[in-house]
């Protein structure tokens, strides 16, 4: 089956704002226990690592919507 990138693009958000999700929820049920420093590091280390490439897929999305204007501003132009 065929996906076209916009598909993936949202496929890719909703992926990361799961995961995002779980992960709230690991934090929030082992900030109780005695390994939250540990758990928090891990935490914090998996956030940037996701951060980073919701900053590469957001710069990915305006790179293939400039490419998306540029026929239509010489269109419209």
């Amino acid at each position: 089956m065929y996906m076209s990138n916009s598909s993936r693009s949202s496929s890719g958000f909703l992926l990361a704002l799961v995961a995002g999700v779980a992960v709230g929820v690991a934090i929030g049920y082992f900030l109780n226990s005695e390994e939250k420093d540990e758990l928090v590091a891990n935490v914090r280390d998996k956030a940037d690592r996701l951060k980073e490439k919701a900053g590469e897929l957001k710069e990915r999305v305006k790179e293939k919507l400039h490419h998306v204007n540029d026929p239509i501003d010489e269109v419209a132009g």
